[in-house]
């Protein structure tokens, strides 16, 4: 019996280290082909651009979106194609302020609406 448990457990242990090895290799090739997470804060949702530093909140219908400047802020607060975005996955609409967002090789921000999306996104990116 418990040589039995202690071969599940050998066995868990392989495929929990082969699951580790696989998504250390897969952030490497996403950094590779300049493709990394971004913090929502530090992305102007107006010129879709990932800045690197804290953005000004802007709170729009109980959400909270970002912009670099006074005028990124009145737009997001008047003009609902600002605060949208498309999944380049799934070709859906997304809420920026709910979505999922990686930053391209250019500093561009891509928003997703799931962490699916997002990662289909970067395997595809890397082939």
């Amino acid at each position: 019996m418990l040589s039995r448990i202690g071969s599940h457990l050998k066995i868990s242990l392989f495929i929990v280290m082969g699951i580790l090895m696989l998504h250390a290799y897969s952030e490497a090739e996403a950094m590779k082909a300049g493709i990394k997470e971004a913090e929502a804060s530090e992305v102007c949702m107006v010129n879709d651009a990932v800045m690197g530093r804290e953005q000004i909140p802007v709170e729009f219908e109980g959400k909270t979106y970002y912009g670099c400047c006074a005028g990124c802020v009145e737009r997001l607060k008047s003009d609902r194609t600002v605060r949208y975005a498309v999944d380049p996955v799934t070709g859906k609409e997304v809420d920026k302020a709910k979505a999922v967002i990686l930053e391209g090789p250019q500093g561009e921000a891509i928003y997703f609406e799931s962490a699916d999306s997002a990662i289909r996104y970067r395997i595809n990116a890397m082939n």
